[in-house]
């Protein structure tokens, strides 16, 4: 492989991330409550071959092995988050004492391997008690979460500093409320989708406000939202142009400009609520004024792009995928200029730093006879974001961290164990684990701060 200097600046935060539904397993331990996935998993048809979060990498009970496995690679960072149901089973009310002594645990073991982590507190699993009580359609949810938020606060914010609220509302709205591909896998109306969205932004800031008034220690507060950007196909300021209208573009819940520029600006963008006109959702005096909280950093989940080029009559055209064209095993697209644009343009129009709170591909691992993972394809995805991401640092953006998903393999929600994002192999039959080539890779990346060597 050829050697690339790819050095970032001094304070840059080297992590990977993973999701507490996706790797704790222990579904119904220690006074867990159930949560939306429990029972989407259980509906037939729902999970690819029927597979559940029942055990997944069984980390609630690994963890102490998975720390010493992430120290191994070098981790500066992990970004973990907390199972909302194993801290407060019914959602709200009582809390579950081994559930938080759980994340106690994790995050002094994370301390004393000198791996900082930096919490999320939804990423998905919604308590199945509240769902039964409107979820987010249900105004008070918002209020349920703040809570929820509070109970975690003041028992880790001790040693924790870094928060995000939520985990790509985008997904967890969209994918389970209108399509309903993902828990709860309902399908409802417009208005519904849009008023449940609303909430959400109720409970983000419900849940920053209760950070920064509960935390023991200063914490630095973001959220990890996902959404469709476009790059331009080629470097001509035509095609830039028409790759930033397309990015800021609102047209439906998918557009980074929904969710982020009430939180930022304190109102809904103009052409989204054009494009969804009476079906808009209601905001109370007062709404806007507690969603638009102050943002330390805007969490980019990313990883891919759509091409975008300028066109005389239009403000931009999607350009086809050329046939063979390289794809994940998800079939997502590879456009390492994703980290390039993504951040640029969420930079321009946002003015908050930026972490990149996920990025990675699926690929075809298995352990070799040699006992080995060869993963190359991941190493040379990653080197190649990367490069667009130092790029974009050196063009004055201010990024100040990147987290790979995943730290290691885990239940891939509707996917379940078909696809494989870890840098770490877990053989789910056996649990046992396996760093990969990219995770030695990886541990060279961080440790010369981004100076790319040979594998």
């Amino acid at each position: 492989m050829k050697r690339t200097d790819l050095r970032f600046p001094s304070d840059f935060t080297w992590g990977a991330a993973t999701a507490a539904y996706q790797i704790e397993g222990a579904a119904r331990e220690d006074g867990k409550g159930l949560s939306t996935w429990d029972m989407f998993c259980r509906q037939p048809g729902r999970v690819y071959e029927g597979h559940t979060g029942d055990e997944a990498c069984d980390h609630y009970h690994r963890w102490k092995e998975d720390i010493r496995l992430m120290k191994r690679m070098g981790l500066q960072a992990y970004r973990m988050s907390v199972s909302w149901p194993r801290v407060i089973p019914a959602g709200v009310g009582a809390v579950n004492p081994k559930g938080l002594a759980f994340y106690d645990r994790l995050v002094d073991g994370l301390l004393a391997a000198g791996i900082d982590p930096w919490v999320t507190l939804f990423h998905w699993d919604f308590p199945h008690e509240l769902y039964l009580r409107g979820g987010w359609l249900n105004r008070d949810s918002a209020a349920w979460f703040g809570d929820y938020a509070r109970v975690v606060v003041e028992k880790l914010s001790d040693r924790v500093t870094h928060w995000m609220t939520l985990n790509e509302p985008t997904c967890f709205i969209s994918q389970g409320l209108e399509t309903g591909i993902h828990a709860p896998g309902d399908k409802l109306g417009k208005h519904e989708v849009l008023t449940a969205a609303h909430h959400v932004l109720l409970a983000h800031g419900h849940a920053a406000q209760v950070i920064r008034a509960h935390a023991r220690r200063k914490p630095v507060v973001g959220w990890a939202p996902c959404g469709i950007i476009g790059a331009p196909a080629t470097s001509k300021p035509a095609d830039v142009r028409s790759a930033r209208a397309f990015t800021n573009e609102c047209r439906d819940l998918w557009s980074f400009s929904w969710w982020a520029d009430p939180i930022f600006f304190g109102h809904y963008p103009e052409d989204g609520l054009r494009q969804v006109g009476n079906m808009s959702p209601r905001v109370h005096p007062g709404d806007m004024e507690l969603i638009r909280q102050p943002m330390d950093f805007f969490g980019m989940n990313i990883y891919n792009a759509r091409m975008i080029r300028a066109t005389k009559t239009a403000p931009y055209e999607m350009v086809p995928a050329l046939p063979g064209r390289p794809q994940t095993l998800f079939h997502w697209k590879i456009t390492p200029s994703a980290l390039y644009w993504g951040p640029r343009f969420i930079y321009e129009r946002y003015k908050c730093p930026i972490v990149i709170t996920e990025n990675g591909l699926s690929s075809m691992d298995w352990v070799s006879l040699g006992g080995c993972v060869h993963d190359a394809m991941r190493i040379d995805f990653t080197e190649r974001y990367l490069s667009e991401l130092r790029r974009v640092i050196q063009d004055g953006v201010p990024v100040k961290g990147y987290f790979h998903w995943s730290a290691m393999d885990n239940f891939e929600w509707a996917e379940g164990y078909k696809q494989r994002f870890g840098m770490i192999h877990v053989d789910y039959q056996t649990q046992v684990r396996t760093l990969k080539d990219s995770a030695h890779w990886y541990r060279k990346v961080i440790k010369s701060n981004g100076a790319i060597v040979d594998p």
